[in-house]
């Protein structure tokens, strides 16, 4: 985890996670399917939550809230391949009260960037409708919690 360095647009921190692309998230020819991308995406928004010191049980279980996947966007900038280790680093790159964009760099171990990302969310509560998030929870997405 580090402190995101523009905190003007990204707020908060980065949170890295590491897979290794598995031989069933692979075509023949041993390259990653384009939309396990959306899955690691997935894996470094729990992990970033996580950093944070909430997880999205918490959310759902505890408060009747779910964060749903508004909009999605991946860049494939070169193949991820069988065995490949990967980071994922995800960082926020806005936050309001309703929703939170996500952005995202999936990193080989070699140091080459292998695809970018956003993720926009929109909280809603148990009766499907939009709702702000409780202060806590928006606290500890921007890290303040982490930069005191």
């Amino acid at each position: 985890m580090k402190e995101a360095k523009d905190k003007s647009t990204q707020p908060g921190i980065i949170s890295e996670a590491r897979v290794r692309v598995r031989y069933a998230e692979t075509d023949q020819m041993g390259v990653a399917y384009h939309g396990n991308y959306f899955v690691w995406f997935e894996v470094g928004r729990s992990q970033y939550c996580n950093d944070c010191g909430f997880s999205y049980r918490e959310l759902e279980a505890r408060h009747g809230l779910y964060l749903i996947v508004a909009e999605a966007h991946c860049r494939y900038k070169t193949s991820a391949k069988y065995e490949d280790e990967l980071t994922i680093r995800t960082f926020v790159k806005e936050l309001t009260r309703r929703t939170i964009r996500f952005g995202y760099e999936i990193v080989r171990a070699d140091g080459v960037k292998v695809a970018t990302g956003e993720t926009l969310h929109i909280l809603i509560n148990k009766e499907n409708r939009p709702t702000s998030f409780p202060a806590p929870f928006l606290e500890l997405l921007r890290g303040d919690s982490m930069n005191r």
